[in-house]
């Protein structure tokens, strides 16, 4: 409805401009807004208030101006003006019938799939393999996959690219601890990396025999050592295992085939380093090989440097960086490269995409973006920490939702068994911990709190799960006797009018969050759709409902609910449950 609406919007300048109204060299941007007073209609538009300056006409004139050349059509119940100048739309029932219809009858919910299909190359979770998966890593893994899951919705091809850390002068100090133990105890102790890391650094930190062993083991394993590889690959396996198990329990869609770690690109490293002395770029400064951009300046204006190449001649996440766009383009294909990185590393990234293009590692007009995201926070208003005081481990985190789930549970009355009762404190725990994330601005920080995010009350999982079960639980008692699938729609209750308003939405909110990178849009939808369905079961008898055409029609609307509810939860990366 709303690309139906700008389409009429673009028509009706057209005409204006034919007749000498507008400038026929003015630039228009037709922006539509969804009013949060309904009485201001379904759609909004600042468009005359814009276009009226360099126009130089009357705004209210050129509204009306602009709504008598909107071409008739079956669109719009009514059109008005507000204030200095702002157009209100109103979509007529029959269309808004329409739309509801085609929704009921499609298994995609009648989500357009994209008319331009682009490759998207996604970077996201891409953990550091020296250590088990911490708290840190949270926001990447689940923000990344729900993009990723809502652009292969909306017909894009999705290339998932876990960019892990395992290479560098660490891994020469656990290979050496690795070498020191024997194969038993070394096993045993990889169980867990947090502890098998803290043993080694000690020993490198209190042995300078240990240290050098390390620091010859690393030399040994960039030039390519058969042994050092083979201590190096265990190593790499147990932990891609560890960040596996991870991403199962948290339901995010990365897998092996998805890993193309940093030591992928090794073999390309020195030529990118000879690209960019054949393209001029290269300065050497203290011995480092440097990159200098006038587009970037410090605080007392002198250039800062992107180095490619350490003194004695080691690489740098630059270096890989760049050579990992070059094949995401070049090899994958890759249209729209996008980074799921803290919003820290913005600066690195705002310089590796503009040396990309300067040195041509990217070509044509690939779009490169880095979505930053904020910290998450205790409520010391510090980064999250365990309760003693050390990084909190994911895996640790998860168990202690499913913990507090369960104990939840336990606490109400319900007719489920021990194992059901498992079975959903697992669902309710770890999608609890995502919902509460992903319900949140990406771009800000955000307060950890497992008292709010494990509440049936708000914009929480636990109380869109429940919507879930509550509307599905209409057609448990409905039974096999089921209703007329065929029946019209009927919308004469306010509460069912707002409730056929919000489905609607539902591509349109799609598109937004694959725009933006912005999960959070999708949250408030659903959240909003569970609340606008809350006030029509409360009004609107369903089940009950002597007129068998407006029962059925009820009977549609709450299907279709159920439908997008379970269908926006997918595409969050959180499975609904059948009764809780």
């Amino acid at each position: 409805m709303k690309e139906q609406l700008e389409q009429l919007l673009a028509e009706a300048i057209g005409q204006l401009k034919a007749q000498d109204t507008l400038p026929d060299d003015l630039p228009v941007n037709i922006k539509l807004d969804r009013p949060r007073d309904k009485s201001h209609g379904d759609f909004a538009t600042n468009l005359a208030l814009m276009l009226a300056k360099p126009a130089k006409s009357n705004p209210r004139q050129l509204a009306e101006a602009i709504i008598e050349a909107i071409p008739e059509n079956t669109l719009l119940a009514k059109t008005d003006i507000a204030g200095p100048g702002f157009i209100n739309f109103t979509i007529s029932q029959d269309q808004l019938k329409d739309q509801l219809s085609a929704m009921f009858s499609s298994d995609r919910l009648n989500v357009d799939v994209a008319d331009n299909s682009e490759t998207i190359v996604i970077d996201y979770s891409s953990p550091n393999l020296a250590k088990e998966m911490h708290v840190g890593h949270l926001r990447s893994a689940i923000i990344g996959d729900a993009v990723s899951r809502v652009s292969e919705f909306l017909g894009h091809k999705v290339i998932r690219q876990n960019h892990v850390g395992d290479w560098g002068t660490q891994f020469g100090m656990l290979l050496a601890y690795m070498e020191a133990l024997d194969n038993q105890s070394a096993e045993y102790e990889l169980s867990n990396l947090e502890t098998f890391y803290k043993a080694a650094k000690q020993r490198f930190d209190e042995s300078e025999e240990f240290a050098d062993r390390a620091r010859q083991l690393v030399v040994k394993l960039q030039s390519g050592d058969e042994y050092c590889l083979k201590l190096w690959n265990q190593f790499i396996d147990v932990s891609l295992s560890h960040c596996q198990d991870v991403y199962d329990r948290l339901g995010v869609k990365l897998t092996r085939d998805d890993v193309m770690a940093e030591s992928a690109y090794n073999d390309k490293l020195p030529g990118v380093i000879e690209h960019l002395k054949e393209k001029g770029l290269l300065t050497e400064d203290q011995g480092a090989q440097c990159v200098f951009l006038d587009e970037f300046k410090g605080k007392e204006d002198e250039p800062l440097p992107i180095i490619v190449q350490k003194k004695g001649g080691g690489y740098l996440y630059a270096t890989t960086d760049l050579a990992a766009i070059e094949y995401r383009q070049k090899v994958l294909g890759g249209d729209h490269l996008m980074y799921f990185v803290d919003a820290r590393q913005s600066l690195h990234f705002d310089q590796i995409f503009t040396l990309a293009r300067k040195a041509g590692f990217v070509e044509g007009d690939i779009k490169l973006d880095h979505y930053g995201f904020g910290t998450v926070m205790g409520k010391d208003g510090k980064p999250y920490k365990s309760r003693d005081g050390g990084v909190t481990k994911l895996a640790d985190l998860l168990d202690e939702a499913e913990r507090r789930a369960l104990e939840l549970l336990q606490q109400k009355t319900t007719d489920l068994t021990e194992e059901e009762q498992q079975r959903v404190a697992e669902v309710v725990g770890i999608s609890s911990v995502k919902y509460a994330d992903l319900s949140k601005n990406r771009t800000s920080d955000y307060i950890f709190d497992w008292d709010h995010m494990l509440t049936f009350e708000g914009n929480t999982a636990p109380y869109l799960l429940y919507a879930f079960t509550r509307v599905n639980s209409i057609f448990y008692r409905l039974g096999e006797t089921g209703f007329d699938e065929s029946a019209d729609f009927i919308l004469d209750d306010e509460r069912e009018l707002a409730l056929a308003n919000q489905l609607v939405r539902f591509n349109e909110v799609l598109v937004q969050v694959q725009n933006k990178a912005m999960p959070h849009f999708l949250c408030g939808y659903l959240f909003d759709l569970a609340g606008r369905f809350s006030s029509f079961y409360e009004a609107c008898p369903i089940l009950n409902q002597e007129d068998e055409s407006l029962r059925n029609s009820r009977l549609k609307l709450a299907r279709l609910t159920a439908n997008v509810l379970k269908q926006g939860l997918d595409l969050l990366g959180i499975p609904t449950l059948e009764k809780m």
